[in-house]
């Protein structure tokens, strides 16, 4: 009986922390939209959304009871059941990501009991990431192609080759990072990066591993489909890219799916290469405020350090223009892997030289 109240108590406390982060996420991906318009206004010189509530803070609502009070309309020659499909894929594979982040130091309530703030604790979490991220363009590939529409299955095409090719440059940079951490989960990735300094240098993995945090970066922008690599999207030439078929509640689950994905990657860099929710001076704090609000505090850094890159996101958006397609595989192909690849070598022979002190 004792057992089954510890399960029970456990899979409640799982329950809460999955409906926070969900609503977290797409509370984050509703304002980005704001936030997107209101960075463009300023790059621009320009007002952006003022109309709705106090700075256009309603813009979002309003956007979203327009989204999903619109009519749906699914094309006669398209493929019904793939075509609802698609974006439900995208938005489920988005949200499921978030799983195996720590999100804050753990909670240790008066009785000495520990409540994690992380969904999942696997001991493959990178592999996990990528897993997912991977099912990601499944969601747009399947949507493109049920619509029955060319510019549709070109800007599929699109997102799945560059997906494919980004990918692999991401994944050898992280090789580098995990043969330093020595582990894939995300939980000792964080836990390792505690503070900010110690023994001398910098605990951070941006000051260990700096070329592969530039690589990682740069092919996010690739995997989330933004400026200057949103050729998936690319209005001069696709239309609307992947949904230009695409109208009410599910052009709203790809819309959501990109700003959550965002949102999720910028948490991911920031716990990987920036410590998470590790701060200088924690150590200090840990010792002056309760441990619940000790907590709070580690997950508002983090989710601090998430804001930052989405703005750096919305900045490069407006201010670098868009490559052309050769121009994005030659990137991907012939500078990005052979760097991440040097950066893997140069890491494992410093390492060797160290162990073999």
């Amino acid at each position: 009986m004792v057992l089954l109240a510890i399960s029970f108590s456990l899979i409640i406390e799982k329950v809460i922390l999955i409906a926070v982060i969900l609503g977290a996420s797409l509370g984050v991906a509703m304002y980005s939209t704001w936030a997107e318009r209101k960075v463009s206004a300023v790059m621009q010189d320009r007002r952006g959304p003022n109309r709705a509530g106090i700075f256009g803070l309603l813009q979002p609502f309003a956007d979203a009871v327009k989204l999903f009070t619109k009519e749906e309309i699914i094309p006669n020659f398209s493929s019904k059941f793939l075509f609802i499909l698609g974006p439900s894929l995208a938005m489920l594979m988005a949200c499921m990501t978030s799983a195996v982040i720590p999100w804050g130091p753990d909670i240790v309530k008066e009785d000495g009991t520990i409540i994690s703030l992380q969904v999942a604790d696997i001991s493959i979490g990178v592999l996990y990431i990528f897993g997912v991220v991977s099912l990601g363009v499944y969601g747009i590939m399947l949507g493109a192609w049920a619509s029955n529409n060319k510019f549709s299955l070109l800007s599929g095409l699109r997102a799945a080759s560059q997906a494919i090719s980004y990918e692999l440059a991401m994944g050898i940079s992280l090789i580098a990072m995990v043969m330093m951490t020595g582990s894939l989960s995300m939980r000792e990735i964080a836990a390792q990066q505690h503070g900010f300094w110690a023994d001398g240098y910098f605990t951070w993995n941006f000051f260990k591993q700096p070329l592969a945090f530039i690589i990682f970066i740069v092919c996010s922008f690739a995997e989330l489909n933004r400026a200057p690599f949103d050729l998936a999207e690319c209005e001069s030439e696709l239309i609307g890219g992947y949904h230009t078929e695409y109208s009410s509640m599910k052009l709203g689950f790809y819309l959501f799916a990109e700003y959550i994905n965002m949102f999720i990657t910028s948490v991911i860099l920031s716990t990987m290469f920036f410590g998470g929710y590790n701060y200088p001076g924690m150590d200090w704090v840990a010792t002056q405020v309760a441990p619940w609000l000790f907590s709070i505090i580690g997950v508002l850094v983090l989710l601090g350090k998430a804001i930052a890159f989405i703005i750096f996101f919305m900045f490069i958006r407006w201010t670098i223009p868009r490559f052309r397609y050769d121009q994005l595989m030659n990137l991907g192909w012939k500078s990005l892997i052979p760097l991440a690849l040097v950066n893997m070598l140069i890491t494992g022979a410093v390492i060797l030289y160290f162990q073999n002190l």
